[in-house]
């Protein structure tokens, strides 16, 4: 199979069959983080299809300076946020994107979550409630968080897509991250108090559930690929 660069190539000269695969290899993730930005499947849909319309439309102007992937998600991120405001909804959390500053904020550890899972509570109630907890998020950092931990892009792709600086964005996953743990404290220490076990929650109940939201974790549990 070609590798994205091939196929580029082909699409720049015109090939529509090779564009076609471009976006086959990456419309379901275009569409979970539209999907996400804008909570409404058919405008995450829309949104997809102008995105990748765009894309084809300048993909002569595309230069290799970052991958092809992360150019479309940069499109399509952009689009998202565009729609997000023309609806006038979570105004306040998308505002700030591209001059967001930082507010005074602690520095904490945050642990490996890729820890060995704990069978202490369903996986079902856990992937329930990473989602909501997801959904919580502001915009501005769910989408780094989206991006970074669930699609697995990097850092430097990241703030790309975003237009931020490599630091806002690392500070932005930080405070995903730790809001996400924040809210899962919660959850089992309230577990924990119901069974009578006490109202601390372990390092490896929390560590546990934020696994599942690792790209495979995640992808498992949304059914996607």
């Amino acid at each position: 199979m070609p590798d994205d660069d091939v196929l580029v190539e082909q699409a720049r000269k015109g090939s529509c069959e090779a564009f076609g695969e471009l976006i086959r290899r990456y419309d379901r993730r275009l569409f979970r983080v539209a999907l996400h930005i804008l909570r409404h499947r058919e405008d995450a849909e829309d949104t997809v299809q102008n995105a990748c319309l765009s894309a084809y439309q300048h993909i002569s102007g595309f230069r290799a300076e970052c991958r092809f992937s992360t150019w479309l998600m940069k499109i399509t991120v952009n689009e998202a946020l565009s729609r997000l405001r023309s609806r006038n909804t979570e105004q306040s959390a998308t505002d700030g994107l591209d001059t967001w500053v930082d507010e005074v904020f602690e520095q904490r550890e945050v642990p490996d979550w890729r820890l060995h899972p704990e069978r202490q509570y369903q996986r079902a109630e856990l992937r329930r409630l990473l989602r909501s907890a997801l959904e919580d998020l502001p915009v501005a950092y769910s989408v780094v968080f989206m991006l970074r931990d669930v699609e697995g892009f990097s850092t430097a792709e990241v703030a790309e897509s975003l237009r931020l600086t490599i630091s806002a964005t690392k500070v932005r996953l930080l405070r995903a991250r730790l809001k996400l743990r924040a809210k899962l404290e919660k959850h089992f220490s309230s577990a924990a108090a119901r069974k009578g076990r006490g109202a601390k929650p372990s390092s490896a109940d929390v560590a546990s559930a934020l696994a599942l939201i690792t790209p495979r974790g995640f992808a498992t549990a949304s059914g996607g690929d």
